[in-house]
């Protein structure tokens, strides 16, 4: 399928993204959906916490009364420099970092039963019917037990939903048709762990917290099946990015340094394919290959 696919009603090729804060869809693969977006696909947001438990500098607050307040306009922003199509919200809470108290708390999303969430996917896959759904790799991308949880849930989601015996819901069984997970390079990982202690940085403590081990990421493979070229749509996903303005987005260190490693990558965001199974060798460059309309 090229990009100059229809978007006819009834033939228009359908995008969901599960990710689990406010930035995910931004920072991860926000070229992709730009991309997709774009070229005339609707493309929806799954967002399965409110992003409370993310570090911010105070002036951030300012017009605000909670994080989550302003977390939701930024995502707000982001959605339309993306062009989604809609932002469902699940409304699960933060539940921060690995240890952190925020863990326990009884309405962050580490904690509640994989069964619960699944279902509350399985119900916006059957409500949308995209015939592609992405979300975070097996480990989150870097172990956030958020994002481990809603991937762990899509993925049951994503297998469930065709079954109507599984998550009853009032509405018509409907299986996706492939699904992916976005992960980050290795090579250029691996080169980062290399270089960093040069300028006196630490691997193991990176980021604004010191609490992503990169080193130990570096040494999780996963095969990559799929480069979606988003060249064309930079400024789209950047404009996305400095929504996020308390997060790093804007022109902070985080989005420099996500714009070093997009110029390691030549432009691309990199997924691996779950369903169906890939051949050997597989190398796709459109998320929509072989979809049936």
């Amino acid at each position: 399928m090229s990009d100059n696919f229809s978007a006819t009603d009834g033939l228009r090729p359908t995008l969901l993204a599960v990710f689990a804060h406010p930035d995910d869809e931004s920072f991860g693969c926000g070229g992709t959906l730009a991309r997709y977006a774009w070229s005339g696909a609707a493309v929806h947001l799954i967002c399965a916490t409110g992003g409370e438990e993310g570090s911010f500098d105070p002036e951030h607050l300012a017009g605000y009364t909670t994080l989550a307040e302003r977390r939701r306009a930024e995502l707000e922003c982001a959605a339309q420099a993306l062009g989604l199509s809609s932002v469902i919200m699940l409304g699960y809470r933060d539940s921060g970092m690995p240890g952190a108290p925020a863990n326990s708390h009884p309405e962050a999303l580490a904690a509640q039963p994989l069964e619960a969430v699944a279902a509350r996917v399985s119900h916006e896959i059957r409500r949308l019917r995209p015939h592609v759904v992405i979300t975070f790799d097996p480990i989150g991308g870097y172990r956030h037990p958020d994002h481990i949880a809603i991937q762990r849930a899509t993925v049951e989601a994503f297998h469930a939903a065709g079954d109507p015996a599984r998550f009853p819901d009032g509405l018509p069984a409907y299986a996706p048709q492939k699904l992916y997970f976005h992960t980050f390079p290795r090579g250029a990982l691996r080169a980062a762990v290399r270089l960093m202690p040069l300028f006196g940085r630490d691997p193991r403590r990176f980021g604004r917290n010191q609490d992503v081990d990169l080193a130990s990421l570096a040494e999780v493979e996963f095969p990559i099946h799929a480069r979606i070229d988003i060249l064309p749509v930079i400024a789209a996903r950047d404009a996305a990015g400095a929504c996020h303005a308390s997060q790093g987005g804007g022109g902070g260190r985080r989005a420099r340094i996500l714009t070093r490693l997009l110029s390691l990558l030549g432009g691309h965001e990199i997924y691996m394919r779950a369903h169906p199974p890939a051949s050997p060798g597989l190398r796709e460059t459109d998320l929509f290959a072989n979809v049936r309309l």
